[in-house]
């Protein structure tokens, strides 16, 4: 199913969401300062894209939560709104389930991206 459903993920939709990842990251790279959260931008905006057979854990420290604070008031809200909706829509109808699945994961990933890891899914 991973295969398949980042196909078809990124043919329908995934597009839009990695984009917006992509483009925060280079508004958070125009600065030096934002350099480092801006490549993290990066990283999730290839989740986006493709989102099936991966995994999020969540974790990190003081440091963590305060750029997480930071992120959030600044990037991310309009970026979990928007995967937020995009699930809500895709989940009206039973064939778009597991998509909208996958955008409620990046739409918890758009609250607190700092200390959190992606890895492969073990099935």
């Amino acid at each position: 199913m991973g295969c398949l459903g980042n196909v078809i993920w990124f043919l329908c939709g995934g597009v839009i969401s990695g984009l917006s990842w992509l483009l925060t990251g280079c508004l958070w790279c125009i600065t030096i300062i934002g350099i480092p959260v801006g490549m993290q931008c990066f990283k999730f905006a290839a989740l986006s894209f493709f989102p099936f057979g991966k995994e999020i854990t969540y974790g990190g420290g003081a440091g963590s939560l305060l750029l997480n604070i930071i992120w959030l008031l600044v990037s991310g809200l309009p970026l979990a709104i928007e995967s937020a909706l995009l699930g809500c829509l895709l989940c009206i109808t039973i064939i778009g389930i597991p998509f909208g699945l996958q955008h409620f994961k990046i739409a918890k990933l758009a609250l607190m991206p700092f200390g959190s890891v992606v890895h492969d899914s073990i099935v």
